[in-house]
């Protein structure tokens, strides 16, 4: 695009890839690896002093904080993401619920109001049945949710949801939803410029260990699905005047009904399967549309080609999935035709403790399934990376499972396969 980037980092982050081969790095020091990237004045200052016209705020620390969004616009520098407002209105687990039901997407049964009386809490809990979620109602992942299975379990179950949030996300509201189990994981990836929304197809996510993805592929539902939850969720997107890229996420049971769960309003690891599938590059869509242009794309315009799947590379140990960071003392990523890698390391990398275990993400594509399976297990297999643990042991078994290979996969799929933990 011809944009020139500046990156900040901490110590630990010093010599990592993005800050080798940005235009500038600017280091921002600090005791605590994760406040170099969490200090909001000192970031909006770092941005003033290189004059920065705009901050991209990447996946996670604060791509979703609204305060932050606030700071720099009163500072007249643009947030690559969705408005304060929309970020508020997102964050809030409850309020995102009403606003998208209200927009015709289907919900779970569960409570529209924050719930911290356990007797009251008990009641709605029987009237939803059990088993069920308690959830927080600000931030998100595994420690933000509960799941119950029994009533007897549901009292002690709340206050602990309830001290987690509070401590985790500063916010003790929790609520309660309906629990859909052996569900598929299906989001779907949208965009918008504050007036208009398109979507840009699905993703299938089942494959998660501690609620977190490991292995993303799509497409997924069959044409008429996808016109079904995609006119949705844009008009789920154009109700509350969304910009930027967004990530409606679903749960779908075993009848084939889809259940809302969150909007991520930012750019997702997985965006790359998007990518690979439309050919559109997702993240200088974002930047366009957070500079105040319209969307350069109409929906008619979006089509799906082959199909695409994306490994995790988590510098992890296989079977016990315990992190293992470390010095890669040797790494060589595949390549060919189909394959992309994106990472952050390379022989001599010192893989640091402080982060998210994710090391790279290799992401192939194909005609078909079958055969974009086939070229990710040989895109693996050709990876060589000495020095840590990593997932590839579990990807390839996964790879050639049949269950996997059948499509038979939702949720619990690792629970329900544990021969490819331990190495059977």
């Amino acid at each position: 695009m011809g944009i020139d980037s500046v990156v900040i980092h901490g110590r630990e982050d010093r010599m990592s890839l993005p800050v080798r081969l940005a235009d500038e790095g600017f280091f921002i020091p600090r005791e605590d690896p994760l406040a170099s990237y969490l200090d909001i004045e000192a970031i909006i200052s770092a941005a003033k002093e290189v004059g920065a016209d705009a901050v991209h705020p990447g996946y996670g620390f604060l791509s979703e904080n609204a305060t932050f969004a606030q700071r720099l616009e009163e500072e007249g520098i643009t947030f690559i993401g969705p408005s304060p407002d929309s970020l508020r209105l997102l964050g809030d687990k409850i309020a995102a619920r009403e606003a998208m039901s209200k927009a015709g997407i289907p919900v779970a049964k569960g409570t529209n109001e924050p719930i911290s009386d356990s007797k009251e809490a008990l009641a709605l809990a029987s009237e939803i049945g059990f088993p069920l979620m308690i959830k927080a109602a600000s931030g998100g992942g595994g420690i933000g949710m509960q799941v119950v299975n029994e009533i007897s379990d549901f009292e002690s179950a709340l206050r602990l949801c309830q001290g987690r949030a509070e401590s985790a996300f500063g916010d003790s509201r929790v609520f309660i939803e309906e629990y859909v189990s052996s569900a598929e994981h299906i989001e779907f990836q949208v965009v918008g410029d504050g007036s208009r929304a398109i979507h840009l197809g699905e993703r299938f996510c089942s494959i998660q260990r501690r609620h977190q993805k490991i292995l993303e592929e799509g497409p997924w539902l069959s044409k008429s699905e996808r016109e079904e939850i995609g006119a949705k969720v844009v008009a789920g997107a154009e109700a509350i005047g969304y910009r930027g890229l967004a990530t409606f996420e679903f749960l779908r049971n075993s009848n084939g009904e889809f259940y809302f769960m969150e909007v991520n309003p930012r750019v997702q690891v997985e965006h790359t399967v998007t990518e690979m599938l439309t050919g559109i590059d997702l993240v200088s869509l974002g930047i366009k549309v957070s500079s105040g242009a319209e969307l350069p794309i109409k929906q008619e315009e979006v089509s799906l080609s082959g199909h695409a799947i994306q490994a995790r590379i988590n510098a992890e140990n296989p079977f016990s999935l315990e992190p293992s960071p470390g010095k890669l003392w040797e790494c060589h990523w595949p390549g060919g035709p189909g394959v992309r890698v994106d990472s952050h390391g390379f022989s001599g990398y010192v893989m640091p403790e402080a982060f998210d275990s994710l090391l790279a993400k290799v992401i192939t594509w194909a005609p078909t399934r079958d055969q974009a399976i086939v070229r990710l297990d040989s895109a693996l297999e050709e990876t060589i990376l000495l020095g840590v643990d990593t997932l590839i042991p579990l990807h390839r078994a996964i790879l050639q499972e049949s269950d996997f290979l059948e499509k038979k996969i939702n949720t619990d799929y690792l629970e329900t396969h544990t021969g490819l933990l331990v190495g059977d």
